[in-house]
């Protein structure tokens, strides 16, 4: 398995005017482009197939008038950002497209639930994460799609005969030579075969090798190693204040107390923020899991959301 080398990277497009000030994208990755920075020393070599997308984000031009750009349907890039926050996909038939993520769109396209008739056949053989199911859409025609998440960064990844867990509330939009499954870690989908998808994330985006422990909030994804593992830091939770923490049901929600760990090959993604964007299908997640306890668990758990409560509207 592994991941082809990305489109030419956003920002070396012909034309494009230069930005001076942006930081050149620091680690080992592949040979980038011809006179791209040359990589730093001493950065261990990029294990199995996976090779992450390039850097190098538009540069800021020094006069005003080149800071200024007007696109239409013929000068908008094919599956490349028009600009950090915006990406282009070139339609030519069928994309799934997450809801609320389309911004504006060229040409003949139409929006249709993946519960349409006519789409059962894509659906059955692309999508199988019934509990995220409506909050996908199927995007249909020819022209150009604009996609956008609330300002956060946007990139495009391809994937060869790929295996790629990402966080669910990041996952903008697939192509249909790739299948969803839901992961066995809640809050995550698992993409696989070949195709491009379009992630969000809060800040850039960082590929490190395992064995690797991620704070759970900063952690985007996974590619081609086994799923993660919880650690806590036991010596942090002992004491008095450990003691408090697990009487009350609060506290082991940070980076320091808990992460999760990986091992063996691949490759971890990771976002330059401990945001999380907040998704309801999180919510249902965790519903869904509220039918396996009894009395006692029931009663715990309520303990433990009004505790919370409380203290969130304290803050």
């Amino acid at each position: 398995m592994g991941y082809p080398p990305q489109q030419p990277p956003y920002g070396q497009q012909p034309g494009y005017p230069p930005q001076p000030g942006y930081p050149p994208q620091q680690g080992g990755y592949p040979p980038q482009q011809p006179g791209y920075p040359p990589q730093q020393p001493g950065y261990p070599p990029q294990q199995g197939g996976y090779v992450p997308p390039q850097g190098g984000y538009p540069q800021q031009g020094s006069s005003p008038a080149s800071t200024v750009a007007t696109y239409n349907a013929q000068t908008l890039p094919d599956d490349d950002n028009v600009n950090p926050y915006a990406f282009s996909v070139s339609l030519n038939g069928q994309w799934f497209i997450q809801k609320g993520k389309m911004i504006a769109y060229y040409g003949q396209i139409k929006f249709e639930a993946l519960s349409a008739g006519p789409l059962d056949a894509l659906v059955a053989g692309h999508f199988h994460s019934p509990l995220y199911a409506h909050d996908w859409v199927i995007a249909e025609g020819h022209g150009k799609l604009l996609l956008g998440d609330r300002g956060f960064d946007l990139n495009s990844f391809d994937l060869e005969d790929g295996n790629l867990t990402i966080r669910a509330g990041n996952l903008l939009a697939f192509s249909t030579g790739l299948t969803l499954k839901q992961s066995i870690i809640p809050g995550f989908l698992t993409l696989l075969g070949t195709g491009k998808f379009i992630a969000a994330s809060n800040g850039p985006v960082h590929f490190v090798e395992p064995p690797i422990r991620v704070d759970p909030q900063a952690l985007l994804g996974w590619a081609d190693c086994p799923s993660p593992c919880h650690h806590y830091d036991h010596s942090y939770m002992r004491g008095v204040l450990g003691m408090a923490r697990n009487m009350f049901g609060v506290g082991g929600s940070s980076g320091e107390e808990h992460q999760f760990e990986f091992s063996g090959a691949g490759t971890v993604l990771m976002q330059s923020s401990e945001a999380v964007m907040e998704t309801a299908a999180t919510v249902r997640e965790l519903e869904g899991q509220v039918g396996m306890l009894g009395v006692g668990g029931l009663q715990r758990l309520n303990q433990v959301i009004t505790q919370r409560l409380a203290a969130e509207q304290q803050r």
